[in-house]
């Protein structure tokens, strides 16, 4: 199957041009939402196996639609050479790496910004660019920047903390690297200087961890971790109905009378311990033990589309806990075109997902299938300005491959 090669101009980003060196989740990601919204986006491999995502059987069709692919050897002398020529054409320059990697290889931010003043770029790391060198130079994974920045031992059981999934410290990086790349864009916009970006993946952990950190940071309280349910408050959490689990987030006056009265403890409303306008009801208050007893039991006898539906006609927030056959039952999914199929670069059938957030007058659409390895590169070294002869010598001395795909 032949690729397009022209981008067609739709989305949000449609004049903003990516170029990124990195491998598998965070950067990637980041990279794929602005693909999505429009972004000329270009992902630079290895010469050797390429992105470790490709051993993957499916998300690597999902997170590498609408992007081209040009297999690069960028560390050695004539594939810096290259690697400048494409910023020199970006908005934007992404890599992910032990921090200093690429300025232990000359490719500097200055020399960067010789290429391009007006470069956004952005170095992604484990522990970031400056700091402790041991910690600097260490190499890190989604579990172990989790581990690093307390996130990890807020999550679990009392006997053990457990990572949350799938890949969640990697994924909320990508939202990390996407908002603040575009921030800089922004400033760029206006002053016409490039940026720097030095994001430590631990650091937007030890954000996004911080609902809990500052309690222990101003007053010395570790909650302990919750487990299945909230650490300091009743009836938040999942349960067990019947038939299933349901998630809820019982808060608020109206809300705790109606639970208290349904779960037969409507004597505790308007007592001292329970006054009229309790908002909520503390893991700490002098009924909680027997709260959750009597709400576990209550739905114990009753199923999941019972609560669920009693519960949200009295604005209490009650959710099935999907398993992935609900999803693709639900009419409200396929209502908002959730669901979107597509063609790999072989021809065969790849049921995904479709552009989100959903863009009223610049929306985004799919209109590529993750290419090969090195599928793109003759293409865009060409685009680059590279002779035929030049890009010739490059992939025989082994500075670049081509798929053979893309000579087909």
């Amino acid at each position: 199957m032949s690729l397009p090669t022209s981008k067609p101009s739709f989305g949000a980003l449609d004049d903003v041009r990516v170029v990124y060196s990195a491998m598998e989740l965070a950067v990637p990601k980041a990279c794929s939402l602005m693909a999505d919204w429009g972004a000329d986006v270009t992902w630079i491999e290895n010469t050797h196996a390429g992105d470790t995502i490709r051993d993957t059987a499916w998300i690597k069709q999902a997170e590498r639609r609408n992007q081209r692919s040009v297999a690069l050897d960028y560390f050695s002398d004539a594939g810096k050479d290259i690697l400048f020529r494409l910023v020199e054409q970006a908005d934007i320059f992404i890599e992910s790496s032990k921090g200093g990697t690429f300025a232990r290889h000359g490719i500097t931010d200055e020399v960067l910004w010789q290429h391009n003043p007006k470069l956004v770029i952005v170095h992604v790391s484990g522990f970031g660019q400056t700091g402790c060198p041991e910690m600097v130079s260490r190499a890190a994974y989604d579990l172990t920047v989790m581990a690093y920045s307390g996130y990890m031992s807020q999550n679990g059981t009392q006997e053990q903390p457990m990572n949350p999934g799938p890949y969640a410290g990697d994924y909320f990086n990508s939202l990390m690297i996407l908002s603040s790349t575009l921030a800089a864009l922004h400033r760029v916009g206006v002053s016409g200087t490039g940026e720097s970006i030095d994001l430590a993946m631990y650091e937007s952990l030890l954000s996004i961890g911080q609902y809990y950190l500052v309690d222990y940071l101003n007053a010395g309280i570790i909650w302990p971790r919750p487990g299945a349910r909230n650490q300091n408050l009743c009836a938040i959490g999942e349960y067990r109905c019947c038939d299933g689990f349901i998630g809820l987030t019982v808060y608020g006056v109206q809300q705790n009378k109606y639970l208290l009265e349904t779960i037969g403890l409507g004597d505790l409303w308007g007592t001292p311990d329970y006054p009229e306008d309790t908002s909520a009801l503390w893991l700490s208050g002098p009924k909680a033990e027997l709260i959750e007893a009597k709400l576990e039991e209550y739905l114990a006898a009753h199923t999941v589309d019972e609560v669920e539906k009693d519960f949200s006609a009295h604005r209490i927030a009650a959710q099935k806990v999907m398993e992935f056959p609900d999803l693709v039952r639900q009419e409200h999914l396929r209502e908002r075109g959730v669901w979107q199929e597509w063609q790999t670069a072989d021809g065969s059938p790849f049921k995904g997902l479709g552009v989100f957030p959903k863009f009223e007058r610049n929306p985004g659409q799919v209109w590529r299938p993750m290419p090969d390895h090195g599928g793109d590169t003759s293409d865009v070294l060409a685009r680059a300005g590279f002779a035929s002869e030049q890009i010739a010598q490059f992939i025989q001395d082994g500075t670049v491959v081509q798929a053979p795909s893309a000579t087909e």
